[in-house]
């Protein structure tokens, strides 16, 4: 596809950060996706994840015996817990490898190449620019790269550009979107690292900046090399260190402040973290301020989406910060979020910060602001000594489609964060009917309504057979005529649970063509409870029926006899 071309229409643009689980099944078949993975395969898998310097539980192969039915099973559970390690590690669960892996369909695509595709076309008309080589696999996205550049008259200068395809938060139209994209290269802040040149066509965008040999914040916080790919980089570092207690306040000082600088130009942003924060000498410098535009998402999305406290672009970056921070406190990145405690920090200011924007309660009722933050006792006492001044002109009609971008970016995030809630709850509900305690007091409640049903169907019943005993001393039978038909034979079978014993009665009554002025019981089956006392049964000893129902005993059977 040419720079310029226009995307084919109907192009899903996925969002990369959604989390992935995986589940192996045994020939089900499931709702979700199916996928179907040789021993092989993770083995592949494996030995490409081992740039990461991580430990991995993969079950160990086996030659002979491999087809056995326990071998399989305990198979099955060593690979249900290698997925589990990997998707819920936050680096790993992000990287190309896995994705492919576990969704082909959605990423089998060749994005180096395609990349290359746009920046050779974007080449043929700025013939200054020349290739150095690709950096390959030194950011956590999957459709954006990066290759090391040089002007062709300044051969030792060093440059970077980035390629990024468009995201699913891309709200402006393409036109806006373009003039936006050119504008960045006349943003001039002390704390925003420069673009020196900017394009982009309906699909996709192409930054060059200077090529800082230092790295980012994150290379400082883990001591890494900038060239080398991000799971050597950060997945295992090999020494965990936070920084000074001046470094943090300096760092999140100037951080804070071009947070405030964008929010007050209505410029939404969203990409807070340590590898978007550019190092130039003792200051810090944001980058990457077209990902908004380009619609991409934070790498954060899939912690912030589970508060619906946070659901503006502004508590986003605040949010944000608080992993930036803990992560320049502690030299590596939370667990889990929300933090219940925090280990112990240079200073209880420090400490103060990180319970507002990632603590429990801070997620649940919501973010301090920026200003609020720069109040804070560790920022309030930092001062700035920069002689740049701060300019950054977008035309009003750009401002209106940036404000109605974040508009649509937030009501997303929103309906996100309203979905997940709904799944937590539904899945809350299904686990906690499906436990062993609910399922006794579910049997329990069962076995009492049926008592309470049972013993008002043997009153009913009781009820008719008083009636039926008065009508068998032919006292009040009517005569019928020889001559007059019978009705036809008719056949009643009745089910009735016995309280004490839990079982069924089946009660078969059957009437036939008699001149006589009695009815009879033509057969009665009696299935482990009493018999019917009416006329025409023999006696047989009561097993528990008599003991609830003292009104029928055996004196008014030999009575109904005699009559």
């Amino acid at each position: 596809m040419a720079f310029m071309e226009k995307p084919p229409a109907g192009k899903v643009l996925l969002d990369d950060t959604v989390p992935l689980t995986a589940a192996i099944e045994a020939s089900q078949s499931l709702q979700s996706h199916t996928i179907v993975r040789r021993y092989s395969d993770f083995d592949l898998l494996n030995n490409s994840l081992q740039i990461a310097g991580l430990s991995l539980p993969l079950p160990p192969k086996k030659l002979i015996g491999n087809m056995d039915r326990e071998f399989i099973a305990e198979r099955q559970k060593g690979l249900q817990n290698y997925l589990n390690v990997i998707t819920t590690n936050h680096i790993l669960s992000n990287c190309e490898l896995v994705k492919k892996f576990l969704d082909p369909n959605n990423y089998s695509a060749n994005y180096t190449e395609i990349a290359l595709q746009q920046v050779s076309m974007f080449f043929r008309s700025e013939p200054k620019w020349e290739v150095v080589e690709p950096l390959k696999d030194i950011g956590w996205r999957i459709r954006k790269k990066y290759f090391l550049m040089k002007i062709k008259n300044q051969p030792k200068e060093r440059l970077v550009l980035s390629w990024a395809d468009l995201g699913p938060d891309k709200y402006l139209s393409d036109k806006d979107f373009q003039c936006l994209i050119k504008l960045l290269p006349s943003c001039f802040h002390p704390y925003i690292y420069r673009v020196t040149f900017a394009t982009a066509n309906e699909s996709s965008a192409l930054l060059i900046r200077m090529f800082n040999e230092k790295g980012t914040l994150k290379d400082l916080i883990y001591k890494s090399k900038p060239k080398d790919p991000f799971l050597k980089k950060y997945c295992n570092p090999k020494k965990i260190q936070g920084l000074e207690l001046q470094q943090i306040k300096t760092y999140g000082r100037q951080i804070l402040e071009v947070l405030k600088f964008l929010h007050d130009k209505g410029f939404p942003y969203g990409h807070l973290h340590a590898s978007n924060v550019m190092l130039d000498g003792d200051t810090c410098r944001l980058l990457d301020l077209e990902n908004s535009l380009l619609g991409l998402p934070s790498l954060y999305r899939s912690y912030f989406s589970q508060f619906r406290k946070i659901n503006t672009l502004e508590s986003v970056d605040v949010h944000c910060f608080g992993h930036l921070l803990y992560e320049m406190t502690y030299g590596r990145p939370p667990d889990s979020v929300p933090v219940d405690s925090f280990p112990p920090a240079p200073s209880m200011a420090v400490v103060a910060v990180l319970e507002s924007t990632l603590s429990c309660e801070a997620c649940k009722n919501g973010m301090p602001t920026v200003s609020r933050l720069l109040q804070m006792p560790l920022f309030s006492d930092v001062l700035l000594t920069t002689s740049e001044k701060p300019q950054f002109k977008i035309p009003t009609k750009l401002k209106e489609a940036l404000r109605i971008a974040k508009e649509c970016i937030e009501k997303r995030l929103i309906e996100e964060q309203k979905q997940i809630h709904q799944h937590r709850r539904l899945t809350r509900a299904q686990s906690h009917h499906g436990s062993e305690e609910e399922r006794k007091k579910r049997k329990i409640l069962a076995r009492k309504k049926s008592k309470r049903s049972a013993l008002e169907n043997s009153e009913e019943h009781s009820a008719k057979y008083n009636n039926s005993n008065n009508s068998g001393s032919g006292a009040s039978s009517p005569l019928t005529s020889p001559s007059s038909p019978t009705p036809p034979s008719t056949s009643v079978t009745c089910h009735l649970p016995v309280c004490q014993q839990e079982e069924d009665i089946c009660i078969t009554s059957t009437s036939s063509t008699s001149t006589t002025t009695s009815s009879s019981l033509a057969s009665c089956e009696h299935r482990g409870t009493c018999p019917a006392l009416v006329s025409g049964c023999e006696w047989r000893e009561p097993r528990g029926l008599a003991q609830l129902y003292p009104e029928f005993p055996k004196r008014n059977f030999e009575e109904s006899q005699n009559l």
